[in-house]
């Protein structure tokens, strides 16, 4: 019986690698490589500034609440929110469930989040059931809280919640467990 040389083995490996049959962990991107193709070239700044950063899934969406649209008519949120906030605005309540918490939250909990609904156009709107990574603001002193860069700082994850959702010019699927370590990396913890 004939033994394959060694240059016919690493051209069959090749061949095999190359048609999706052998994984190999040097195709694989690394962490920070893998966040910079997903979230962009400034992934670390918008880590570095989230005050809470997580996979979460949508629970509910409020429509816009209006300042004096409660029975009894201007609230004590809406006297306090109008000093900084026009008596015009909206916000909205998101609740999530947190699947991966990465920074700021804790896993199995409900968050809920209050944002201005003028932050709203800065990013695609999100329904229950939908599953994102989530990179917020902390909360300001009236409550309110986005994600930070707007839409950078909300991304898409697949049906699992495991995958980023949009295409990105990498070859393989980017991990979100892949990014979580390049986050927490890149605010040194």
């Amino acid at each position: 019986m004939r033994v394959p040389s060694p240059c016919a083995l690493a051209m069959l490996a090749l061949a095999l690698f190359c048609c999706g049959f052998l994984p190999c962990q040097a195709a694989d991107l690394s962490d920070s490589a893998a966040a910079q193709s997903a979230l962009g070239p400034e992934w670390q700044r918008l880590s570095r500034r989230a005050g809470m950063i997580f996979t979460g899934t949508v629970l509910s969406a409020s429509p816009p609440a209006r300042c004096g649209d409660t029975p009894n008519g201007r609230d004590a949120a809406c006297r306090v929110s109008l000093a900084a906030i026009p008596a015009a605005s909206a916000t909205t309540d998101l609740r999530f469930r947190i699947d991966l918490p990465i920074a700021g939250v804790d896993h199995g909990k409900t968050l809920t989040i209050r944002e201005w609904t003028g932050a709203l156009d800065r990013q695609p709107p999100l329904r229950p059931g939908d599953r994102v990574l989530l990179f917020l603001y902390p909360p300001s002193r009236l409550g309110l809280t986005s994600p930070v860069g707007g839409h950078q700082g909300q991304i898409r994850l697949d049906s699992t919640g495991q995958r980023i959702k949009k295409n990105v010019p990498s070859s393989r699927p980017i991990i979100v467990k892949q990014l979580a370590r390049a986050i927490r990396a890149a605010r040194g913890e």
